[in-house]
């Protein structure tokens, strides 16, 4: 097909680009994360923006609009405590012949457990990549989403899927393990990521099952395994006799939203120094990181979402400034907006 617009033609590449790259749950998806986001666009002068022609302007917004949507991955004290103890245990795995331990990321929604999670993989295929320059076949890691309700066979499927093995009705459970296997064994696994491991329910006949095929999976393959998931330490998980294989092997730790402290400002600092506005007065979002806290309950995932949210409102609406109340009017999830209120009504009682 020919597209004639170039915009029109940008945008179906860049439409395509930002559905790969949303898939990590895929080879080529994962694949594309490790390489990391692209440059982030430069900021013209205000002259220079303003003697663009039309198409001009809507080609660099467009750039600019893309980079705001892209999440800003900041290395905070959880994903560096993620990444060192995941790097400990896969060193412990090494010559390990059966009970590898494995990793829990737990915590409620939006306190980075996927990014920490995701940092971990990247940088283990990173040093992998380091080690065996020449390796193309390898696949040091390996990630799945456990879906909802999740079967044994649908976490079997989500292995397969990762590898891009094709997966039939007739397909029998044993014949896509195998399959699996045989794959992660010959392109040198080494650590497995699982996320959204509160999918899986063990008072339910299916999700101990499920259970039981990623204990399979984790005795069949030489990788260490990570989990991470809501609250996991609360779901039931951990309780029973399964529970008790679990807990017994695996390291938890525990995301929490962040306190207000140096930490939470350098947070602050760091995505308002991305920003690609044309108006904004640096220093504006750094004034207001007690507000941000305030307001976001201390989730990362809330501020990454209102700080982003408010700098794409700005391009479209030409502001090209942030605002506490432009900040103000970016709904928020209902865990954050729950959690400032529960902070605000503490402080007030005191």
């Amino acid at each position: 097909m020919t597209i004639s617009d170039p915009t029109a033609g940008r945008s179906v590449l860049r439409e395509a680009d930002a559905e790969t790259s949303r898939q990590l749950n895929t080879l080529a998806g994962w694949r594309r994360f490790i390489e990391g986001p692209p440059a982030p666009p430069a900021l013209s002068s205000r002259s220079a923006w303003q003697r663009m022609s039309a198409s001009e302007r809507g080609l660099y917004d467009e750039d600019r609009l893309d980079h705001h949507a892209r999440m800003l991955t900041v290395a905070t004290s959880f994903v560096e405590q993620t990444a060192i103890c995941g790097r400990r245990l896969v060193l412990l795995n090494r010559h390990a012949i059966s009970a590898r331990r494995g990793l829990i990321v737990s915590g409620p929604a939006g306190t980075g457990k996927t990014i920490a999670l995701t940092q971990l993989g990247r940088s283990y295929q990173l040093l992998d990549r380091a080690r065996h320059p020449h390796a193309a076949d390898r696949i040091p890691v390996l990630y799945i989403t456990v879906p909802p309700a999740a079967t044994a066979r649908m976490i079997a499927t989500e292995f397969a899927r990762f590898l891009g093995l094709p997966v039939r009705a007739r397909s029998n459970m044993t014949d896509i393990i195998e399959a699996v296997v045989g794959v992660c064994t010959d392109t040198r696994t080494g650590l497995v990521l699982v996320d959204e491991l509160h999918n899986i329910s063990l008072t339910s006949r299916h999700g101990a099952e499920a259970a039981d095929t990623l204990k399979y999976f984790s005795e069949r393959l030489p990788a260490t395994f990570v989990y991470a998931g809501i609250d996991i330490e609360e779901s039931g998980l951990l309780s029973g006799t399964r529970g008790a294989q679990i807990s017994g092997r695996f390291t938890l730790i525990p995301s929490r939203p962040f306190p207000y402290n140096s930490e939470w400002k350098g947070l602050v600092a760091t995505m308002e120094n991305a920003l690609r506005l044309h108006d904004h007065r640096p220093g504006t979002l750094t004034g207001l990181d007690r507000f941000l806290h305030d307001h976001t309950g201390g989730m990362i995932g809330s501020l990454s979402h209102a700080i982003r949210g408010a700098a794409i409102d700005a391009i479209l609406t030409g502001t090209e400034k942030i605002t506490k109340k432009l900040l103000q009017s970016i709904p928020l999830d209902h865990t954050a907006h729950t959690t400032a209120s529960l902070a605000t009504k503490t402080a007030t009682s005191r």
